[in-house]
């Protein structure tokens, strides 16, 4: 490894053990890390106005001079204010500065600078308050903007840069082969760093923050491509024999032509040697269960265990009750293990599962605590595996002998993204809904007809219906938010004064939130007003209105993922969205909303809108976070990292892909480490 970028950041020319301190709390301990931390934006000085100019309550750049350095005025124990007064030699200005000694006595009288900030005042003296400064006589008009912590300026960090960047060379730092280079019209990466952090116009800086860009993406798809070979070991099961004419007869419903295609994919998989790694990525109802049944089904009949692994309790007993139906039929025997399974049960079910004697087993993490064993495991299924984390699944696949493995996902997500989140599977999109789906009428309207909407909720209930009412907010709020507790108790006493009414969050106790979704789905519950947390499990056939409050402050694809809720038994179902931000794009937003019922299409509007963030949150989903490449915006950068990393795949073991092959490991090796 390059002895420079990875020697410790103190010894670099301006750092030093204090200074690092800071710096490591920014991510920063390497000099490698110092010259990957990327502005967040530039100040641009060269373009200035006069003061007299300057446009009220918006950014300018007034260039002037020092006249006068008022007088320091503590304010108050903690806060002194320091005013300079400068003129442009037509009109003055008030400069003001909090709490910053060093930046006031920096100012010299007689000498000229550009101030950048926004202009207030009153109508004879106008004021910039806590500007950026720069001398009139410094050469970078441009100027980069960082993340910063306590104690580090901006100032101090652009000159441990530029030492940094003095430094490195070509041999250092690139990543790619020649040409690669060439073929992607790309500029070489120790040109993109310099001109990155020290562009001399912002035009400068679009081609460097492309090239990184580049570099992030093939990195991560790369790291997932490494991901998706480690686990191509050998496995101890290939099912031969493939044959579901039986599962398929005992079936009360035909499948689609997506549940047919994605099974076939599931089944050509598990006659490999090595383990089937595949993701079933499915909208709300679209069968992915029975999917999932299918592939039991071929485990079993091949001699081979299944298990399937829920992020709740309810949705397990949900898919335990599904796949029971699909199953036994065939003579399949399922079990339930969740954790409030009693003792006397969860011993008889260990035992059966060590002896064979249960051939599917559904559940929560209890499936792989310490204790438990399998007779020959051969299939692994996980719902919702954004939920669970790599440890979780590791030590469930650890219970086996290298077993196939089926993930399940009903969140959709826009292919590009599912390739980023999900590199290491090959993925199933079941993009048909089974016949008798029902369709959900969906309305948008603002609070003005929020009684109008719940008069209609209650005429459901009066049919026999139920309603969910979701919030964003759990606590108290000095905003408009609507408080679930609060609302329910509100709602109680109002609209809904008579009906019976729950309330669920994501800060119940598991068994609370268990014990009042049970207590919904067997309708001992009329209302359940709730936050997110319902936006995927579930089913409650019964229930007929989703209400919506504040739904400009849902992405798409939760607000689809919660609309999903209902319209899954033979009641015609509604979902009332009411927002009272009524913007042009709350309006573009919810007219997605309304006009398809396609997740896939509503995921494309969200990434465009919202960005990737708003998917999972990186912390559940495990992809490392992006510094300076966009997934929304950056499409065609993302296509062509994914088409180079299928050449670079077989290169990069080379000599000529070293750095960037330490770069891939860098980034994945607790993966990798999770895998050996």
């Amino acid at each position: 490894m390059p002895a420079l970028l990875d020697r410790d950041v103190k010894y670099l020319k301006g750092v030093g053990p204090k200074r690092s301190e800071l710096f490591g709390k920014l991510g920063i301990k390497s000099v490698r890390d110092l010259i990957y931390h990327l502005p967040r934006d530039y100040t641009d000085f060269s373009n200035t106005v006069s003061i007299a100019e300057a446009v009220w309550d918006e950014y300018n750049a007034i260039e002037a001079e020092v006249v006068y350095r008022e007088r320091p005025a503590m304010i108050r124990r903690g806060m002194t204010i320091f005013k300079v007064l400068v003129t442009d030699g037509a009109d003055d200005m008030t400069v003001i500065i909090y709490n910053s000694k060093f930046l006031y006595e920096s100012l010299e009288i007689g000498k000229s600078y550009v101030f950048f900030g926004k202009v207030a005042g009153t109508l004879t003296r106008k004021e910039m308050s806590s500007p950026r400064i720069l001398s009139s006589s410094a050469g970078d008009k441009l100027q980069p903007i960082y993340p910063l912590t306590a104690g580090l300026s901006q100032n101090v960090l652009r000159v441990c840069l530029k030492n940094a960047l003095s430094e490195i060379t070509p041999e250092e730092t690139e990543i790619l082969p020649e040409d690669v280079l060439k073929e992607c019209k790309l500029m070489p990466e120790t040109a993109a760093l310099k001109a990155v952090h020290f562009p001399k116009t912002r035009e400068e800086a679009a081609p460097a923050r492309r090239r990184l860009a580049f570099d992030e993406l093939l990195v991560l798809r790369l790291g997932m491509i490494e991901i998706r070979e480690h686990s191509r070991r050998s496995t101890a099961y290939s099912f031969e024999n493939s044959d579901i004419a039986p599962f398929l007869a005992a079936l009360p419903f035909k499948l689609t032509g997506a549940q047919q295609r994605a099974i076939s994919e599931c089944a050509e998989d598990m006659k490999q040697r090595s383990p089937m790694n595949r993701l079933i990525l499915g909208d709300v109802g679209s069968g992915k269960t029975a999917v999932a049944a299918a592939c039991c089904y071929i485990a079993v009949k091949n001699s081979a265990q299944a298990v399937m692994m829920a992020p709740t309790e309810i949705l397990a007993s949900q898919h335990f009750e599904a796949l029971k139906s699909f199953l036994e039929p065939s003579g399949v025997r399922v079990g339930l293990l969740t954790g409030s399974t009693g003792k006397k049960r969860k011993q008889e079910i260990c035992e059966a599962a060590a002896s064979g004697d249960i051939d599917v087993l559904v559940g929560t993490h209890a499936l792989f605590r310490d204790g438990i064993e399998y007779n020959r495991l051969g299939l692994v299924i996980t719902d919702e595996q954004h939920r669970f984390g790599v440890e979780q699944r590791a030590k469930l696949s650890g219970k086996g002998n290298n077993p196939h493995k089926l993930v399940m996902s009903a969140t959709p997500i826009p292919r590009t993204l599912a390739l980023m989140i999900y590199g290491e599977l090959d993925i199933s999109v079941l993009d048909e809904l089974p016949a008798g789906r029902q369709k959900v009428d969906t309305y948008a309207v603002t609070g003005k007809l929020r009684e109008r909407a719940y008069a209609y909720a209650r005429k459901e209930l009066d049919n026999g219906g139920q309603a969910y009412v979701v919030c964003p907010a759990v606590e108290e709020s000095t905003s408009d938010l609507k408080n679930v507790a609060d609302y329910a108790a509100e709602l109680e006493n109002g609209e809904f004064r008579g009906y019976r009414i729950g309330v669920l969050h994501g800060k119940l106790a598991s068994p609370k939130k268990e014990q009042v979704m049970k207590k919904f789905k067997d309708h001992e519950l009329d209302v359940l007003v709730c936050t997110t947390v319902v936006e995927v499990g579930v089913d409650v056939p019964n229930a007929s209105v989703m209400i919506v409050e504040n739904a400009d402050r849902f992405g798409l694809s939760q607000l689809h993922q919660l609309r999903g809720r209902v319209g899954r038994g033979q009641r015609r179902s509604f979902c009332i969205l009411i927002t009272d931000n009524v913007t042009e794009e709350s309006k573009k937003r919810l007219r997605v909303l309304s006009s398809t019922s396609s997740g896939f299409e509503i995921s494309e509007a969200d990434l465009e809108i919202r960005g990737p963030g708003d998917f999972f949150g990186s912390a559940q989903h495990g992809l490392p976070p992006l510094k300076i490449a966009d997934l929304a915006a950056d499409k065609e950068l993302v296509k062509q990292a994914q088409e180079t990393s299928e050449k670079l795949k077989d290169r990069l073991y080379g000599p000529e892909c070293e750095i960037l092959r330490n770069r891939v490991y860098k980034l994945y090796e607790s993966d990798r480490a999770e895998m050996s």
